[in-house]
């Protein structure tokens, strides 16, 4: 046989497509832009960073309750530190982190429009997020704030010596961001929807949203004027909340938990619609029961409305008007239990893969389950009074809150991650991220329950010896806790540099984003496209993966 001389030849250098993310490469092209993808980016960032420094002030609260003494942080100082915590991850990180970063880039896509309905005011509510957050940290950095995050009067609104003021703008400015975000969603889902796509042909993403956009717009003006009445009653001395100045604390507790309670939802429901659309694609099925997981969504929303009388069992509430509330509280736990009744029957003899979104997956359900389980207990009048300001409250808040929702924006991030960048990352260190974020939260969170039922409150600094080892317990998880956090960050940004070109569809999935390249061009399709098929339908889809 003849010896063949190969020689290599020159790759042909591919003309460079425009996409979303070469269409201007300068700061104002950015900062000016109303291209829903790079907003939603833009959120991507800025929530990102004040994850930082929300799980800064985390970290010293969780170094202060390593010893029972308080010999780190002052009493005031750990108030301090609790309460910019909670400011800045309940209004900057948990309420935005889906709506404004997922939800703003792919919800046109999803339904075949080139933008949201009303781009510039999609800019506007960024930079009114962003006037928000300058507002909270500048109260950090002038005295700080000790009121927690519920800012309770008239401990807030007369006695507190920290720039309440300062951090009540920054959540009063954020709130209308939150409420024009939900506005555009509403009139873009109504409006812009692709010749085909009916309401029952809609991702069940895009049925979250709706929902959550629903009580964005119908429930934060509430909290808004409830922050602006505690200003007034601060600033200029009127008697609304403050029973020396004629005033009513309870009132206060009404009107924050009006909103403060769907804004649970606002923070979960999104992650909901991520799971969905995770689980029909990596189990391929179509999600068993479409149209209950649908109206469940607009059930938790409708039902959010009418439980906030739950905090307030041990108030001046009557007690019949609690157990009112007790059994509309059970109530919402039914479409919740849907949702996940139906994603456990669409996994059941699917084809499951475990790429590390799905991981995420399996991670929120668990996280999530727990979360609700032991929400039962505090809807239980008896109990709760039992439970009441203890650790208990704070471990079933972070399950739902952190380990529900920032699961399903993790497992978001890492499903759309490709979509967005157009790169791939790494996946072993994708999935040990995951695993670490499941074990380091019940590390940190569980104990918390154990030490809230045997007695341990919140918001002290101090502690008697005998919850020590749940202490330590806790702050250990948060170490791993921490690093299965700060993973995600470092390889999803190496990859933007180094990691593989995505394809068009990596995951084999379903829905119109998997229809176009990645990353998107600027006008999202090149013609509009019409939808002839029914959501997640796999059915007819040769398993096999691409890329």
């Amino acid at each position: 046989m003849a010896a063949v001389e190969v020689h290599d030849t020159p790759e042909l250098q591919e003309p460079e497509r425009r996409t979303y993310l070469n269409a201007g490469h300068t700061l104002s092209s950015w900062l000016l832009t109303v291209d829903h993808k790079r907003i939603g980016i833009m959120y991507l960032i800025a929530v990102t960073s004040f994850f930082l420094v929300g799980a800064l002030f985390a970290a010293l609260v969780r170094l202060e309750l390593t010893t029972p003494a308080g010999d780190l942080l002052s009493a005031d100082l750990y108030n301090k530190a609790f309460t910019m915590h909670g400011v800045v991850m309940v209004f900057f990180v948990l309420i935005p982190s889906v709506p404004a970063t997922l939800g703003n880039f792919l919800i046109p896509i999803m339904i075949g429009a080139r933008d949201v309905a009303f781009p510039r005011l999609n800019l506007f509510s960024w930079y009114l997020f962003m006037a928000g957050g300058l507002f909270a940290l500048s109260a950090a950095v002038t005295g700080g704030v000790d009121t927690g995050w519920t800012f309770y009067t008239p401990y807030s609104s007369t006695y507190a010596n920290g720039s309440v003021l300062l951090a009540g703008m920054g959540a009063f400015v954020a709130g209308f961001s939150s409420i024009l975000t939900g506005l555009n969603f509403i009139v873009t889902i109504h409006t812009m929807r692709a010749p085909g796509m009916h309401w029952f042909r809609l991702p069940l993403f895009i049925w979250a949203h709706y929902a959550t956009a629903l009580i964005q717009v119908l429930g934060t003006p509430v909290i808004a004027i409830t922050l602006l009445l505690m200003m007034l009653e601060r600033g200029l001395h009127i008697g609304i909340f403050d029973p020396t100045l004629g005033g009513d604390p309870v009132l206060f507790q009404h009107l924050f938990w009006f909103y403060s309670h769907p804004a649970v939802y606002i923070m979960i429901l999104p992650a909901m619609g991520v799971i969905s659309e995770m689980i029909a694609c990596f189990s391929r099925r179509r999600i068993f029961g479409y149209s209950f997981v649908a109206f469940s969504s607009l059930a938790i929303a409708i039902i959010g409305f009418f439980v906030w009388g739950h905090h307030l069992y041990v108030s001046s509430q009557s007690v019949y008007v609690g157990l009112v509330f007790s059994f509309i509280t059970f109530l919402v736990a039914i479409p919740s239990a849907i949702k996940t009744f139906n994603w456990a029957a669409t996994m059941y003899k699917g084809s499951i893969s475990y790429d590390s979104p799905m991981i995420f997956v399996l991670g929120f359900m668990g996280l999530f389950l727990i979360g609700g389980l032991t929400g039962l207990f505090l809807a239980a009048v008896g109990l709760d009074v039992h439970l009441h300001d203890t650790y208990f409250v704070v471990a079933h808040f972070h399950y739902i809150m952190v380990g529900g929702a920032i699961m399903g924006f993790l497992g978001g991030l890492h499903f759309w991650w490709p979509k967005m960048t157009g790169r791939m990352y790494p996946e072993l260190p994708a999935k040990i991220a995951a695993w670490l974020v499941f074990a380091g939260f019940n590390l940190t969170f569980f104990p918390q329950f154990l030490a809230g039922y045997i007695g341990m409150p919140r918001r002290y600094h101090e502690y008697p010896p005998e919850f020590q080892i749940f202490n330590v317990m806790s702050s250990g998880g948060a170490v791993v806790l921490g690093i299965g956090y700060l993973m995600p960050m470092i390889y999803l940004i190496w990859s933007i540099f180094y990691g593989k070109k995505a394809s068009a569809n990596p995951w084999t999935g379903k829905g119109l984003e998997w229809t176009i390249p990645s990353p998107p061009p600027t006008e999202n399709f090149e013609r509009t496209p019409i939808v002839m098929e029914e959501a997640y339908e796999y059915s007819h889809l040769e398993v096999k993966k691409v890329g």
